[in-house]
């Protein structure tokens, strides 16, 4: 899917806004310069680097520098470019630390697999957007490439509203405020209307995505709650339409609900069946 594969590649913009006097530029650069290694495929020459932070040559090497000596960046000695270390991969550890809950998921994941062929992931929310925690891969020959830490908007995905949905107005009314930009044929781009389809979901306990990321690609996605009914996060899968069709996704998320309702009771969630 390239839309999907250039949205979920493209480093964050949140180093737009410097006008915090408590906020250091320099971090946020340094972040920046990590994202924009992290989303390609090759290592990036310094000028490169330089032109996506809105620096100079001089500012960006002495950066990346910086990063070498931290740990979380390497240069390819015959190109002289770079790219990310594995100590990267060390942080994740910090974020992903309950092993029990990752199994719990992961069982879940490989449940609903085993049941529709289908590969399945779950997600949760980070800042504004939803990131992929775990994945199980499907036996399915055309599937969609979701990667785990890959990003997606809130407002135009099945699991990006289902996360949406259990919000307050406040963080609504901040994801209304950066815009709702259009991805697809039937994107939600009225304010109004996707608060009329955040009610909607929370009500009937799933959301639906049918070519409002992508023209080519629907997606059903349902909630997972924990103790005192807390969102933990949400269970989705999503495939190219024409296998995608209105009564698969029926099944895919009457399954999803079966197993979504599973593993949060195992996740300290005492409420009726989803």
């Amino acid at each position: 899917m390239r839309i999907l594969y250039e949205y979920c590649t493209q480093p964050t913009e949140r180093c737009a806004d410097m006008g915090d006097s408590n906020k250091s530029k320099t971090a946020l650069r340094a972040l920046q310069v990590l994202e924009i290694l992290a989303a390609s495929k090759t290592p990036v020459p310094v000028a490169d680097v330089a032109n996506r932070i809105g620096a100079d040559r001089s500012t960006a090497y002495r950066m990346l520098l910086t990063l070498i000596d931290a740990g979380y960046v390497d240069r390819d000695v015959g190109t002289r470019q770079y790219k990310l270390s594995y100590k990267v991969l060390s942080l994740t550890k910090f974020v992903l630390n309950d092993e029990r809950v990752g199994e719990l998921v992961t069982a879940s994941l490989r449940s609903i697999s085993e049941q529709t062929r289908e590969s399945v992931h779950y997600c949760v929310r980070d800042r504004f957007e939803s990131v992929l925690l775990y994945r199980v891969h499907g036996t399915q020959r055309v599937a969609i490439d979701f990667k785990i830490g890959d990003r997606s908007p809130l407002h135009c995905t099945s699991i990006g509203k289902v996360l949406l949905c259990h919000e307050g107005e406040r963080f609504l009314e901040q994801v209304l405020a950066r815009g709702l930009a259009q991805f697809a044929r039937r994107t939600i781009v009225e304010p109004e209307a996707l608060r009329a389809e955040l009610r909607r979901v929370r009500r009937q306990g799933y959301a639906y995505d049918e070519f409002e990321f992508a023209d080519d690609m629907r997606c059903v996605a349902v909630p997972v709650f924990g103790k005192g009914g807390v969102l933990q996060g949400g269970i989705s899968l999503s495939g190219p339409s024409s296998r995608y069709t209105q009564d698969h996704l029926v099944e895919l998320r009457d399954c999803a609900l079966r197993e979504a309702h599973e593993l949060s009771t195992k996740l300290g969630f005492e409420g009726p069946p989803m």
